[in-house]
């Protein structure tokens, strides 16, 4: 394993993170293969390629958590560790995710499924083949959660508080399986309730994208109770944006964007936020066409092109989109105004800052205070509450 001290990683995040994972991978792969070639060759090197991708925004709170709350040296291994093991929770999230979904595209290659169902060439029926890719995925998934735990708890030996940030694990690990399970649940029994969106968008990704990536850091560093309240509402309400955002590019991003086919996640029929504030600016405004519009279109997955163009004029039309960028914008402020008041060193606080609104897709220019942002959110309809409201249970 390689030194890395704190201003060396500082520098560069991503990369000494790449170093840590590089190592911890080389030896979970050469004991897989010593178990079984095919499998390893198959579906362990699919999960370390995987996990290669990505922006590491999560590592990168989570190693900005700890120095803001004044760790240093001595917490840096742990923190990489810490790190890796939540790299891999999100490589076995999304390849469960594209399972689950039927999304065939990720980060504009074959999603883990997809390629799996292929490479068997011609052989065997197309029904069998996609079966295979589904289930093998399902396995590349599990190995990553297996991992996963087995590095973080090898990071647990190494820091004197264990019990807080296993708890948080686990906790963070149960909330993500729940908002999976929310999310299919909305999808078959056609939920349109803005409150059941957010409440998935909580617990599926602002808890593990945000929230316990920045907790984790500043247990790390013994962070006082206070500051990792602080923390934990600055990771909640920056998650909720993100989500929010995420279904604002899913719907009308472009494919060099998302990475995925124009009009996917209507074509899918994702029981977003933006969705459900549609359905019911509809039901308010009596639009029977509008309600027969998404009724008909969205979710039906040979819906064409102008059919998904009429579903976006509708979002448009109804101010659905503008009021979910508002929230974007109040949630944003409000997860930087909880960071600048969580008694956490100023220059890694700045970084935080930088990478939560970067993750929101927006610009410090585009984050105004939180009372601002709470009246541009008014204009466009009911403000949201406070991000603890928000999220229901979530501690």
């Amino acid at each position: 394993m390689h030194t890395l001290d704190p201003p060396t990683v500082d520098a560069d995040v991503p990369a000494a993170l790449d170093i840590v994972l590089d190592d911890l991978l080389r030896k979970r792969l050469a004991e897989v293969q010593a178990v079984e070639a095919a499998f390893a060759t198959d579906i362990a090197r699919r999960v370390i390629s995987f996990t290669a991708g990505g922006r590491r925004r999560r590592s990168q709170l989570l190693w900005w958590a700890m120095r803001a709350a004044g760790g240093g040296r001595d917490e840096a291994g742990v923190a990489l560790r810490t790190a890796a093991a939540v790299e891999l929770i999100q490589t076995c999230a999304l390849i469960h995710d594209d399972v689950m979904d039927g999304s065939r595209l990720r980060r504009g290659e074959p999603a883990v499924h997809v390629a799996l169902s292929r490479q068997n060439g011609t052989r065997g029926r197309d029904d069998t083949r996609a079966d295979f890719g589904r289930s093998a995925a399902v396995l590349a998934g599990d190995l990553a959660l297996a991992w996963a735990d087995d590095v973080f708890m090898e990071a647990l030996l190494r820091t004197p508080h264990s019990a807080a940030l296993g708890v948080q694990w686990r906790a963070m690990r149960n909330e993500m399986a729940a908002g999976q399970y929310l999310d299919l649940h909305t999808q078959v029994t056609g939920s349109r309730s803005p409150g059941r969106a957010m409440r998935t968008a909580v617990l599926k990704t602002a808890g593990y994208s945000s929230a316990y990536p920045l907790v984790l850091g500043a247990l790390l560093a013994g962070a006082s109770e206070r500051t990792v309240r602080g923390l934990r509402k600055a990771g909640l309400c920056a998650g909720i944006a993100f989500q929010l955002q995420n279904d604002l590019q899913g719907a009308f991003g472009s494919p060099e964007h998302t990475g995925k086919p124009a009009g996917e996640d209507l074509r899918e029929g994702k029981a977003t936020y933006l969705l459900a504030v549609a359905h019911a600016r509809c039901v308010r405004r009596g639009d029977t066409e509008g309600l027969e519009l998404l009724e008909t279109v969205v979710g039906r997955s040979s819906a064409t092109d102008a059919e998904l163009s009429r579903v976006l004029d509708l979002l448009v039309a109804h101010g659905a989109r503008a009021h979910v960028a508002a929230r974007v914008a109040e949630l944003s402020a409000r997860a930087v105004d909880a960071l600048r008041q969580a008694d956490l060193a100023a220059e890694p606080t700045e970084r935080l800052v930088r990478l939560l609104i970067d993750a929101a897709g927006l610009s410090p220019a585009d984050v105004a205070g939180p009372e601002q942002a709470a009246d541009d959110v008014s204009r466009a309809g009911p403000a949201l509450p406070q991000c603890e409201t928000v999220t229901g249970g979530v501690r």
